[in-house]
């Protein structure tokens, strides 16, 4: 188990390697790993554990009876999932959890990290805190989401999307985390239509673009152009 980089995730912040060690015989940690496109959560399931991803991809994605996909948010390593429903038990899942590459994940009891040990620990402490921050950064995610989904035209949520990216990445050359199609169901817009919107960005000199990496020509955030690394 690679405890250098669980130290460097937003879940243990702040707690050193040998904390760590330790706590994760206390919290029941177990490391699992999994192959590209491997359902780990299903949407009805319950759980008692979430999981930190340390290796991999994984696409939370809610599907209706029809079969229409919408993915609700990408994890990446050091990111973690299903924290939400491990922390209520009794509610079943709303969306599954999808690997997007081979994945290695490490699930983590929630009832044993809120649950402060008999020694209550000043790094079990710090370990709620982050928690909670996590928390409050997936919420965050979700809006943003919503900002970009909010736009009625398809160019305007790409806009948004993109926009966002290259804001958090902070350059203009950006490598996005969806195929094709998930971005189309990230945005919740048809594929095809998402295709032939990009290939006229492309035309009129927005941005190019090869799979999932792009490149923004001009990027305007409140009337202002930035200054972003090429």
């Amino acid at each position: 188990m690679d405890y250098k980089f669980i130290t460097k995730t937003g879940l243990f912040k702040g707690v050193t390697e040998e904390e760590t060690k330790a706590m994760l015989k206390c919290l029941g940690a177990e490391e699992k790993k999994f192959s590209k496109d491997y359902t780990i959560y299903h949407m009805g399931q319950t759980i008692r554990r979430m999981g930190l991803l340390l290796k991999g991809g994984i696409n939370i994605v809610r599907t209706d009876v029809w079969g229409n996909a919408n993915i609700l948010g990408h994890i990446l390593p050091g990111e973690v999932f299903a924290e939400t429903y491990a922390c209520n038990p009794d509610e079943p899942m709303m969306s599954d959890v999808i690997t997007t590459s081979e994945s290695s994940v490490l699930f983590l009891d929630v009832g044993k990290v809120v649950q402060t040990c008999v020694s209550s620990c000043s790094h079990h402490e710090r370990l709620v805190r982050n928690l909670l921050t996590v928390l409050s950064l997936k919420n965050l995610n979700l809006s943003q989401k919503i900002n970009h989904i909010t736009p009625k035209t398809i160019r305007e949520r790409l806009l948004s999307y993109l926009s966002w990216e290259a804001v958090k990445q902070g350059k203009q050359h950006i490598d996005i985390p969806f195929s094709r199609q998930q971005l189309a169901d990230y945005l919740s817009v048809d594929r095809s239509a998402l295709s032939s919107e990009l290939s006229k960005m492309q035309r009129e000199g927005l941005l190019s673009y090869k799979k999932n990496h792009f490149i923004l020509r001009e990027i305007k955030v409140d009337g202002e152009y930035l200054k972003l690394k090429e």
